[in-house]
C-alpha cells in the first residue's frame, strides 16, 4: 500500500508565511487615510439624515444624532404637493437631457472619430477647450437667449445648455477610437449607410461609455441649481435642488425641511449609482487610458 506524503510543499509554507505576515508601516497608514476618507466622505449623509431627524429647536445643538428623533419632517415635505412636482420636474428634465446627450454626442464622437475631413482635430481641440469655460461666464448668454426666444420659466429654457456637452463628445470618441475601423469597412461594403453603420456595428460595442455617460448627465442634471434658479420664476417650474432652496428665506431658514427633501432626493441617486457604478469607473478609465 503506497503511502501519500501529506507535508506541506515550500511553496506552501511560503504562500503562509506570507499570508501571516504582519501589514508593513506603509500600508498601515494607506489605510488609515483611506479609512478618515471615507469618513469624511460617509459624514456629510450621517449629518443629513440626522437633521433631517431632528425638531426645529434642536437643530443646532452640536449632538450628531437627535436626542428626540421624529419622522414628522418627512411626513410634512412628502404631504406638500409642491415636493412631488418639484421632482416630477428634475426628473423630466434629467430624462430628456441625458437622451439628447447619448444622442448627440455618440453622433458627433463618431464622426470625429470614424470620419476623415479638414479640420476634424481643430473642432476637436474646439470644443475640448469650452471645457474650461467656467459655467458662471455662460449663464449671462444663457438667459439673453432664454429671454429673446421665451424660454424663461420653461422645461426648454433650463434644459438647453446641457442637451449636448463637451465632456460626452469627448468620451465617446475616446470610446469610438477602440471600435476596429474593419468592422466599419464591412459595414460599408454590405451596403448600410452610415447612421445605419453608427447605430447597428459602433454602438453596442460602446455600451459602458453610453451607460457612464447617461449616469453622468443624469445626477449632474437632477442635482443642478445654479441654472435652474436663475430661469425659473414660478413655484410650480422649480427643480428639486430649486424647491428645496424655498424652505427657508432671509428670516428663517428651516434646515430640518431642506434635510428631509435632500434625504429624499438622494435615494434614486444612490440606487442608480450602486447599480451602475462599474460602468462609471470603467468609463473613467478607458477614457483616461485612451486620452
Amino acid at each position: 500500500m503506497a503511502v501519500t506524503d501529506i507535508r506541506p510543499s515550500s511553496e506552501t509554507l511560503l504562500s503562509t508565511d506570507t499570508a501571516r505576515k504582519p501589514a508593513n508601516m506603509g500600508q498601515i497608514i494607506r489605510w488609515t487615510l483611506l479609512f478618515l476618507g471615507g469618513v469624511a466622505m460617509i459624514m456629510p449623509i450621517v449629518y443629513m439624515i440626522s437633521t433631517s431627524l431632528k425638531w426645529p429647536h434642536e437643530v443646532y445643538h452640536v449632538n450628531l444624532w437627535p436626542k428626540e428623533p421624529t419622522v414628522e419632517n418627512y411626513t410634512y415635505v412628502l404631504e406638500d404637493g409642491r415636493f412631488y412636482g418639484w421632482m416630477i420636474n428634475s426628473t423630466i428634465i434629467a430624462m430628456i437631457t441625458t437622451i439628447c446627450n447619448l444622442l448627440f454626442d455618440s453622433l458627433v464622437g463618431y464622426a470625429l472619430c470614424k470620419f476623415t475631413f479638414p479640420g476634424r482635430y481643430i473642432i476637436f481641440i474646439a470644443i475640448l477647450s469650452t471645457l474650461m469655460i467656467p459655467t458662471e461666464m455662460l449663464v449671462i448668454p444663457w438667459y439673453l437667449m432664454s429671454q429673446q426666444f421665451g424660454w424663461l420659466d420653461s422645461y426648454w429654457g433650463i434644459m438647453f445648455p446641457g442637451l449636448m456637452t463637451a465632456f460626452g463628445t469627448f468620451l465617446m470618441k475616446q470610446f469610438f477610437e477602440t471600435v476596429p475601423d474593419d468592422f466599419i469597412e464591412a459595414a460599408r461594403i454590405d451596403g448600410l449607410n452610415e447612421l445605419q453603420i453608427w447605430w447597428t456595428v459602433a454602438m453596442p460595442l460602446v455600451k459602458p461609455a453610453l451607460a457612464a455617460l447617461a449616469i453622468f448627465v443624469f445626477l449632474g442634471n437632477w442635482t443642478a441649481f445654479i441654472w435652474p434658479l436663475i430661469v425659473t420664476n414660478s413655484v410650480e417650474m422649480y427643480t428639486l435642488p430649486v424647491g428645496l432652496a424655498s424652505f427657508g428665506d432671509e428670516a428663517d431658514v428651516q434646515w430640518e425641511l431642506i434635510m428631509t427633501g435632500a434625504a429624499i432626493s438622494t435615494i434614486p441617486t444612490l440606487i442608480f449609482f450602486l447599480i451602475f457604478q462599474r460602468f462609471i469607473i470603467r468609463g473613467v478609465v478607458m477614457a483616461g487610458l485612451k486620452g
